[in-house]
C-alpha cells in the first residue's frame, strides 16, 4: 500500500477552496501560538497585577524579538522547500530540511547566549517601569534561556507549512497550549510563583510541542521525505548559502519590525506604568486578530511558491487575488468586534479601572491600521513566496524604522499628543509596507526576476 505523502501540490485545482482550507489551520495554529502569551498577561494580570503585566509585555517583546530573526531564515527555509517542490526536486528539497535543521538550533543558541550575557544592558535601554523590573528580568532569563524549544517549534512548522501540510503545526500547538494553560494556572496561580510561573509555563509547553513535533516527524518519516539519518544533519554548503541570502533580509525585516516595538514602548513607558499595561494589553488583543487573519498569508505563501517554481505565473497572481478578499472578510470582522467589544477584551486581562479607562483611547488610534493588513496579507506572502527577500527588508524598515518609530515619535512627542499619538503612529506604520508592496505587484517588474527554483 502506498504511503501517503505530507506534501501537497497546489499548482492545480480550485485555488479559492484550497486557500481557504489550507488557511484554516494556520488561523488556528496562529490563534493558539499567541494563547500562549494572552494566558500569560490574563493569569498574571489577575494574580499579579498591573506591575507584572507591564513586566510580562515588555520582555515578550525582546523574546519576540529573538523569535522572529530564527523565524525568518525558517522562513527561507520554507520557501526554498516549496519552490523546490513545485519544481519537483525532491532530493534537493531534503537536503535543505537537514541544512534548516542545523542552521536554526545553531542560531538559536548564540542568540540565547547574547541575551543571557546582556540582559541588564537590555532591560536598562527600554526603560522597564521601577516596579516591573525585577519581574521583567524573571521572565526575560527563563525564555531567553528556552529559546531553542520555541525557534524548533517554529522551524519544524515551517518545514510543513513549505510542504503544504498544516494541520500538523496545528495538533502540536494545541498540545502546547493546553499544558501551558494548566502549568500557568498552577504556577503563577495555586503556586504563587509570579511572572517567572508564567515563563516557565510557556517554556515547558514549547518544550513538549518541539518533542512532539520531532516525534511525529520521525515516526513518518517516509510520508514526511525526511529519514532522519545522521548524514542528513550534515549542513550542505550551497544551502547554507541560500538560506542566509534569502533568510537575512527576512531576518532582518522581522526583527526591525520588533526593534521598533521596543522604541515605541520605550516612549510609552515614560508616560507611565498605567500606560505600559494599557499598550501591552492592546498589543497583545492586536496580535490575537493580526496573526488569526495572517494564517491566510502563511497558506498563500507557499502557495505562491509552488506556482512560481512551477513557472505558472498567472496562478500566482490568483492566489494573491483570492487572499485580499478572504482578508478584507476578516478585517471588516475585526474591525467590529473592537468598536463593539474593545473595552470588554481589556477587561478580560485586567482588574486595573485605570486600565479599562485607557482602552479607549487605544482603540481610536489602533483601527487606523487594519486595512493596511488586509493589503498586506496577499502581498506579503507574495513578496515572500517568489523570494524577494531584500525588498521585504527594505518595505520592513520603512514600516518598522521610519514609520513605526517616526511617527509615533512625532504625534506624541512632538505634536503632544501623548498616548494616543504613540499608538496612532504605531497604527499607521504598516502603510509603509502596504502601498509599495501593492504598487510592485500591480506593476508587474517582479516578471523579470530569475525564480529560486531555477538555482536549487
Amino acid at each position: 500500500m502506498a504511503t501517503k505523502k505530507l506534501s501537497k501540490d497546489f499548482t492545480q485545482g480550485n485555488i479559492t477552496r484550497q486557500l481557504l482550507l489550507f488557511s484554516l489551520p494556520f488561523m488556528a495554529s496562529n490563534a493558539l501560538q499567541v494563547l500562549y502569551s494572552t494566558i500569560d498577561m490574563i493569569i498574571v494580570g489577575h494574580y499579579v497585577g498591573t506591575f507584572g503585566l507591564s513586566a510580562v509585555s515588555q520582555s515578550s517583546q525582546i523574546v519576540n524579538f529573538a523569535t522572529m530573526i530564527c523565524l525568518g531564515f525558517s522562513n527561507a527555509g520554507q520557501v526554498l522547500i516549496s519552490q523546490a517542490l513545485g519544481a519537483k526536486k525532491r532530493k534537493e528539497m531534503n537536503d535543505i530540511v537537514g541544512t534548516l535543521f542545523i542552521f536554526v538550533m545553531v542560531l538559536a543558541l548564540i542568540i540565547s547566549v547574547i541575551i543571557l550575557c546582556g540582559k541588564g544592558l537590555i532591560l536598562d535601554l527600554i526603560n522597564i517601569p521601577a516596579e516591573s523590573y525585577d519581574m521583567a528580568m524573571d521572565y526575560l532569563i527563563i525564555c531567553a534561556a528556552g529559546l531553542i524549544f520555541t525557534a524548533g517549534y517554529n522551524m519544524v512548522s515551517a518545514v510543513l507549512r513549505g510542504m503544504g501540510d498544516a494541520k500538523s503545526p496545528f495538533i502540536f500547538i494545541g498540545i502546547a497550549s493546553l499544558l501551558n494553560l494548566v502549568l500557568d494556572l498552577l504556577f503563577t496561580g495555586a503556586w504563587g510563583w509570579g511572572v517567572a510561573g508564567a515563563a516557565w509555563a510557556t517554556i515547558i509547553g514549547q518544550a513538549v510541542s518541539f518533542i512532539f513535533s520531532l516525534f511525529y516527524l520521525y515516526k513518518k518519516k517516509e510520508s514526511f521525505g525526511f529519514d532522519f539519518h545522521k548524514d542528513n544533519f550534515i549542513p550542505r554548503k550551497k544551502y547554507i548559502g541560500m538560506i542566509t541570502n534569502l533568510g537575512t533580509p527576512m531576518a532582518i525585516q522581522s526583527g526591525f519590525i520588533n526593534v521598533s516595538m521596543l522604541f515605541v514602548n520605550a516612549m510609552i513607558n515614560e508616560v507611565g506604568v498605567v500606560a505600559s499595561a494599557t499598550f501591552g494589553v492592546g498589543v497583545r488583543i492586536d496580535d490575537i486578530v493580526n496573526k488569526i487573519s495572517q494564517g491566510i498569508q502563511y497558506a498563500a505563501m507557499p502557495m505562491i511558491s509552488q506556482n512560481i517554481g512551477a513557472k505558472n505565473q498567472e496562478r500566482a497572481k490568483q492566489v494573491v487575488y483570492k487572499a485580499w478578499i478572504l482578508s478584507a472578510i476578516m478585517t471588516a470582522i475585526f474591525m467590529l468586534l473592537y468598536i463593539l467589544l474593545g473595552k470588554q477584551m481589556f477587561m478580560l486581562f485586567s482588574d486595573d479601572p485605570l486600565v479599562h479607562e485607557m482602552s479607549s483611547t487605544f482603540i481610536k488610534a489602533i483601527l487606523w491600521m487594519f486595512p493596511a493588513f488586509a493589503i498586506m496579507r496577499g502581498t506579503g506572502a507574495f513578496i515572500q513566496g517568489i523570494g524577494n527577500a531584500k525588498l521585504g527588508m527594505v518595505l520592513a524598515i520603512l514600516d518598522g524604522v521610519a514609520l513605526r518609530i517616526g511617527l509615533s515619535w512625532l504625534f506624541g512627542i512632538v505634536l503632544d499628543f501623548g498616548f494616543f499619538g504613540f499608538v496612532l503612529g504605531y497604527g499607521l506604520a504598516p502603510y509603509g509596507y502596504a502601498i509599495p508592496s501593492l504598487i510592485y505587484f500591480l506593476s508587474g517588474i517582479w516578471k523579470r526576476k530569475k525564480t529560486l527554483a531555477d538555482k536549487i
